[in-house]
């Protein structure tokens, strides 16, 4: 059935509440789209970081990524284990290692990135790509106005 089926209108008014609902779908589909990759998202977003800002610490990948310390170090664990990533230490501070991407990894980012596009279509596919601009424009102004502490 569809949504229009299901929630009354009240709920159907609400821009939170569409957009919790099509959260919901959007973790499905990006999910079975990593899963696909072997991969899961905190390794595409651990990898989108190193190809764009360089090699850094995990502290650094922490807070750009938004994952939690503890869960970067086990999601790099996991990298490093595929080769994904080197670990090094800190030539500045011997208690910190540096996150390297690896040319493995770089193909691994590459592979992911093509199956998110996919999972983009999919998910967006009732939209047309003007709409899809404007769909992300307008949600990272809401994003940037929560993250600036709005």
């Amino acid at each position: 059935m569809a949504t229009d089926d299901l929630a009354p209108a009240a709920l159907k008014k609400l821009p939170s509440w569409l957009l919790t609902q099509s959260a919901a779908h959007a973790h499905r589909i990006i999910s079975e789209a990593f899963a696909a990759g072997e991969a899961r998202g905190y390794h595409y977003r651990l990898l989108a970081t190193l190809a764009e800002f360089g090699p850094q610490s995990q502290a650094s990948l922490g807070r750009r990524t938004g994952i939690d310390r503890s869960d970067v170090v086990a999601a790099i664990n996991e990298l490093s284990a595929a080769n994904y990533v080197e670990r090094s230490p800190d030539p500045t501070d011997g208690r910190r290692n540096i996150i390297t991407l690896t040319p493995t990894g770089q193909a691994q980012l590459n592979r992911l990135e093509a199956l998110v596009q996919q999972a983009q279509n999919t998910l967006f596919a009732s939209l047309s790509p003007s709409e899809r601009g404007e769909l992300t424009r307008l949600l990272t102004k809401v994003l940037d106005h929560h993250a600036a502490g709005s």
